[in-house]
């Protein structure tokens, strides 16, 4: 699976990231998501030497859906500013393992230790705060869909909340789930991003389906989402 661009203006890049992929750089030397944006925009507007491209927020390696990059400076922090008040609306759709319905806040304080993320007491050294809701919308063959917002952004945050209270992303064995999704990944998918264009001021929306490797289950709950 190719990344796939959603948006590109002269300020903005939005891509639809695949699962498996990085969304930046680490020590594994893999590909990721942002030298292959900035080899995108050098050849598709011929650009010699080096591509800006500001990585303004993330995905799980193992996640997919939309992420969002500024093409210039100026973007890059007024982009930057908005994630950090939270003013973005970052939709997410989890298939988790266990019967799940109507909806819930999820409050715990979460600290990572040796690239796992776990949830602590409030007075933990390093703990921090982690907020998210969700909602069920479907529930099928011992999984649940749900409908994810998250109110801080953690790393690892959605799969450990949900983890810790006995329903594991589908997929994430990392966290404890029993049941694989393709064996490499997991069922999280950022869906929906509104924002706010860091230089015309109006407000974006982008939705994307997940990725086939979801295959039949809950794919009419799920078009019926993409559509409304």
């Amino acid at each position: 699976m190719n990344p796939e661009v959603l948006y590109l203006d002269n300020h903005l890049i939005v891509v639809n990231k695949p699962p498996g992929l990085l969304t930046q750089a680490d020590r594994t030397g893999d590909p990721d998501l942002l030298n292959w944006v900035k080899q995108y925009l050098k050849e598709k507007f011929h650009k010699p030497g080096n591509v800006f491209v500001g990585m303004v927020h993330r995905l799980d390696r193992p996640a997919s859906g939309i992420v969002l990059f500024a093409r210039t400076s100026k973007a890059a922090a007024r982009l930057t500013t908005q994630f950090k008040e939270g003013t973005p609306r970052k939709k997410y759709l989890a298939v988790v393992e266990g019967n799940l319905s109507g909806e819930a806040t999820l409050t715990d304080y979460l600290v990572k230790e040796q690239q796992r993320v776990r949830v602590v007491p409030p007075d933990y050294p390093g703990a921090k705060y982690a907020e998210l809701s969700w909602r069920a919308l479907a529930r099928r063959s011992g999984f649940t869909l749900l409908e994810v917002q998250l109110k801080t952004g953690r790393p690892h945050q959605i799969r450990v909340q949900l983890a810790h209270r006995g329903t594991p992303l589908w997929g994430d064995f990392r966290y404890g789930a029993a049941r694989k999704l393709d064996g490499r990944n997991l069922a999280l998918h950022c869906y929906s991003l509104e924002v706010i264009h860091p230089v015309r001021k109006e407000p974006l929306r982008w939705k994307v389906p997940p990725p086939l490797t979801w295959g039949e289950l809950f794919r009419e709950e799920i078009e019926g989402l993409l559509s409304s």
